[in-house]
């Protein structure tokens, strides 16, 4: 309990600094910035966040204003594109994809933009994440990594002692689960929703995953096919994976678990506010290799690009600089059950025990392998993956036909624009 209040006294607080600055007219250059409105998940809306970081910065730098144009992340790859594509590009904006942007010319690069000790500040994975052919153009913003979630007080009533540490533990501990009248055992969230990112842990986890080391598709590759086989035979046909079975959506898994019905599952640290509110006993592991021991984690980021329509670099720079000070890093991450993409707020996070639910998290993030975004093709193949990977792994599902599909897929858009 102090544990869960300690939490959540960190996700209710705020920049101390309030206040604003004069009206944009005032200001030499107004910057043109759109961001993710993720609504109140956590304790402090991002909005909320974002006009208070506005505000403070504005009175700081009252040469520069920030026009804001928060937009809900359901909407914001699409929104963000419509702009881009009628000529009306915003200064920056927080977005799922960069490599489109980047390839057409659009983009200001991290060197461009970025102080020399921003740059070196980010986690290097993120960093690494955001680059094509070695030029960071993706500047990571709200960044995660899941594990495994476990409900103690169902595990303890199935006679389950621990998390499981392999696949067959995962196996072991559902079947105890779904004798013990728990409706879901696992929640695999292979619904169109969040595909991909279930998907690349359990890939990853069978020393498989998107890409190989040449920066090339391997969807179909024999790894990827054991792992997805193992899926459909050890946990979708016994009838493990609870009512919906693969066909289960990230936001229906969470509220399952928070209700009491999930017994375990894949998540982000975002879940931690929503489970300390319901009050639900939970424990969380790495998500394990198959055959013991801890996968390669994945990793999901949202990244901050710089449009080039304005020719508002030395602004865009002074901004960004800004966002990424050590304390609005530390600010957003603990208030939105993020993790910090800077070493530095990694490093304050770390060291203070409020934020202790959340060192797992932050440990796994410099390990993290991320999905092939500086790759053009990635979201078409993204969203085929998205519509298809539940029928891989369904009872009467086919993973290596499937994956040689996306395969296929992969490899014609590849082409298509020239990716090497």
């Amino acid at each position: 309990m102090r544990r869960a209040a300690g939490l959540a006294a960190v996700l209710a607080l705020t920049l101390t600094a309030c206040g604003g600055a004069g009206p944009e007219g005032d200001a030499d250059v107004t910057l043109d910035v759109v961001v993710a409105d993720y609504g109140q998940r956590t304790a402090r809306s991002t909005t909320d966040y974002w006009k208070r970081l506005v505000d403070t910065f504005e009175k700081q730098h009252p040469d520069i204003a920030v026009h804001l144009d928060p937009v809900p992340y359901t909407r914001l790859d699409k929104t963000v594109a419509a702009r881009v594509a009628a000529g009306d590009a915003p200064d920056i904006a927080q977005s799922g994809v960069f490599a489109p942007y980047a390839a057409k010319g659009q983009l200001y690069s991290a060197d461009e933009t970025l102080s020399i000790g921003t740059q070196a500040d980010f986690v290097p994975a993120l960093a690494k994440a955001g680059e094509i052919s070695h030029v960071q153009y993706g500047m990571p913003f709200s960044s995660s990594t899941p594990r495994l979630f476990y409900n103690k007080k169902l595990f303890a009533r199935a006679g389950i002692e621990g998390p499981p540490t392999s696949w067959a533990g995962i196996e072991r501990a559902a079947a105890a689960l779904k004798a013990a009248g728990v409706r879901t055992p696992y929640a695999l969230q292979t619904g169109p929703e969040a595909a991909e990112d279930e998907t690349l842990s359990w890939l990853l986890g069978n020393n498989g995953g998107y890409v190989g080391m040449s920066g090339g598709y391997t969807l179909d590759s024999a790894e990827n096919t054991a792992a997805l086989t193992a899926v459909r035979d050890g946990l979708v046909a016994p009838g493990l994976t609870g009512p919906k079975g693969p066909a289960l959506n990230r936001t229906e898994a969470y509220r399952g678990f928070v209700a009491g019905k999930v017994g375990m599952l894949l998540a982000h640290p975002v879940l931690i506010p929503m489970a300390d509110r319901a009050h639900v006993p939970y424990g969380t592991a790495p998500f394990p290799r198959r055959a013991g021991d801890a996968a390669t984690p994945a990793g999901l980021s949202d990244w901050l690009v710089a449009f080039k329509r304005h020719q508002h670099v030395r602004q865009i720079g002074t901004f960004l600089d800004f966002l990424y000070r050590t304390d609005n890093a530390v600010h957003y991450a603990g208030g939105q059950g993020t993790l910090p993409v800077t070493v530095p707020a990694a490093q304050k996070m770390r060291a203070d025990a409020v934020y202790r639910p959340l060192w797992p998290f932050v440990d796994q993030l410099p390990e993290v392998q991320f999905q092939p975004m500086g790759r053009t093709s990635w979201p078409r193949v993204r969203a085929a993956l998205q519509e298809k990977i539940a029928g891989a792994v369904s009872r009467d599902g086919d993973p290596a036909a499937v994956l040689s599909g996306l395969q296929n897929e992969a490899d014609n858009r590849g082409a298509v624009v020239n990716e090497g």
